[in-house]
């Protein structure tokens, strides 16, 4: 009888591993790059409806795609599950960064004017952690300013009342470049150091009087964790895969504004450069080999398309900066 009992309990607990294993495979899919012109194609011609558009539907897929919001959840599969968190948190970074561009550039004509009420609620509420999962949870507050959003855009449609706008201008683009840049870099950086390199101290290159709170050293040797290269990665594919959407509503929205400047080509070929972010990973693991050694590195793969993506962004910038 106790035999019999074991051998049911193990079947039971092979069984029940099995399950999740499927439904961590499951919840583990990306979600597909999603065309932001056919989503805002009914107002079209409202300036800003693309961009709240695509930061509406980046953030309602982080909530509704496949198995929900992982990063917070407790319980298996999703306690064992770190690549898919990953890539929600590249995704939300990108999310947090246009929310507060948008209350503090995009909806005000200039520094003194006031800020927009529904993106004074919704940007916060991006901000909660994201692995908060008690009162308040973060899909919660995520929902919260979803739901300020679509109110912002709603006003932005309403030609009855002038309070809610959206100003497409060259130096308020120029401004959220200039954190995408910075974002972009530091990914670039942390998927370069995958294999880990001797790196020179450049923090104060370029001023002869500037000056930092603490020492550091000349050179340092700069690699990430083996235990964090599928992070970094999966974390980078989620920040490609949200801006993706974002440049594609700038397209729409800042038409004039590049057409002017003759960047259109410009900003069409960064997207390219984030779409092929996105090809299929074949391999089951992320793999972590020298440069030119006998395994590929996933990690150096992708940090040459989001160089290539960073330098193009700066270039636009300039463009974008130039009378």
């Amino acid at each position: 009888m106790n035999n019999k009992i074991v051998k049911i309990t193990g079947l039971a607990a092979i069984s029940i591993f099995i399950v999740l294993w499927i439904v961590s495979i499951w919840w583990s899919q990306e979600p597909e790059i999603k065309s932001i012109r056919e989503a805002s194609q009914s107002h079209s011609q409202v300036t800003g409806y693309a961009t709240t558009t695509a930061l509406i539907n980046v953030a309602e897929t982080l909530l509704n795609k496949s198995g929900g919001f992982t990063a917070n959840d407790v319980l298996p599969p999703s306690l064992f599950m770190d690549n898919m968190p990953a890539w929600e948190f590249g995704a939300l970074e990108q999310i947090r960064d246009l929310s507060l561009a948008m209350r503090k550039d995009f909806s005000r004509s200039q520094s003194q004017s006031q800020e927009d009420k529904d993106l004074k609620v919704a940007q916060p509420q991006f901000n909660i952690d994201h692995k908060n999962w008690a009162w308040p949870s973060a899909e919660g507050e995520y929902e919260n300013a979803i739901s300020a959003l679509k109110s912002y855009r709603e006003r932005l449609t309403d030609q009855n009342q002038a309070d809610g706008q959206f100003y497409s201008r060259a130096d308020n683009l120029s401004d959220w470049l200039k954190e995408v840049e910075k974002r972009l870099g530091s990914t670039s950086q942390k998927l370069s150091a995958s294999v880990g390199k001797d790196r020179y101290n450049t923090n104060l290159a370029g001023d002869s009087s500037a000056a930092q709170s603490t020492y550091t050293p000349l050179q340092g040797k700069v690699k990430t964790s083996w235990w964090k290269i599928d992070d970094v990665f999966y974390e980078a594919r989620g920040t490609c895969w949200a801006l993706h959407h974002f440049l594609q509503a700038v397209e729409i929205d800042f038409a004039d504004v590049l057409a002017k400047k003759n960047a259109t080509v410009s900003l069409q070929q960064i997207i390219r450069e984030l779409e092929a972010t996105q090809d299929t990973v074949w391999s089951p693991l992320i793999l972590n080999g020298d440069g030119f050694g006998f395994l590929a590195n996933h990690s150096l793969v992708m940090a040459n398309y989001v160089s290539r993506a960073n330098a193009a962004l700066i270039d636009l910038r300039k463009l974008l900066e130039q009378g």
